[in-house]
């Protein structure tokens, strides 16, 4: 009994189908067409929020109040903008993002966290050390966008925002809330 053994045309084969898979698993986990593309939100300030109702212990104020905010540092990526947390009049809170402007990236999050503020490479991951709680997708790379705080987060447990990469465990940028 004779034995085929593979020839260069089966090798070249399976070199090339190798090479489809790991191309597409490369192109599927670091999306790099994201890097050309931007996407722009123009969010109003929200005047109340739909979902939520005032308490008995939170009377309604006049219109939105900024709470605290801060400015953006970079991280992985360069990042500017604003950070506002804005109590509306109905009391429930909002996260305002404003003049935002970063890249755009795979799996973008925006988190209210418990962790310090760091300039440099010190600061791209201590955002998931401690506490935090994720407020959804990023909307935009760029523009001004609301994202609608839970009403049970106890915003005294958070003092900083992220702008967290969730597919690579990274901050493109942060900002320490500071009260307003």
């Amino acid at each position: 009994m004779t034995r085929r053994t593979a020839g260069p045309g089966r090798l070249m084969t399976a070199v090339l189908a190798a090479a489809v898979v790991v191309l597409g698993a490369g192109l599927y986990w670091f999306q790099p067409w994201k890097l050309w593309q931007d996407r722009t939100v123009r969010d109003a300030l929200p005047s109340a929020s739909a979902s939520a109702s005032a308490s008995a212990s939170a009377p309604a104020v006049a219109g939105p109040r900024t709470l605290a905010q801060g400015s953006l540092i970079s991280h992985e990526h360069s990042t500017t903008g604003t950070v506002k947390l804005v109590r509306l009049p109905d009391g429930s809170h909002t996260l305002r993002l404003e003049d935002l402007d970063t890249s755009n990236g795979p799996d973008l999050r925006v988190w209210l966290t418990d962790a310090p503020v760091k300039e440099g490479v010190a600061g791209w991951r201590v955002f998931d050390d401690g506490k935090f709680v994720s407020l959804g997708e990023l909307k935009g790379n760029k523009g001004d966008q609301n994202y609608p705080v839970p009403a049970d987060v106890n915003l005294a447990d958070y003092s900083s925002v992220a702008i967290w990469c969730d597919r690579f465990d990274v901050s493109f940028g942060a900002a320490l809330l500071q009260p307003a």
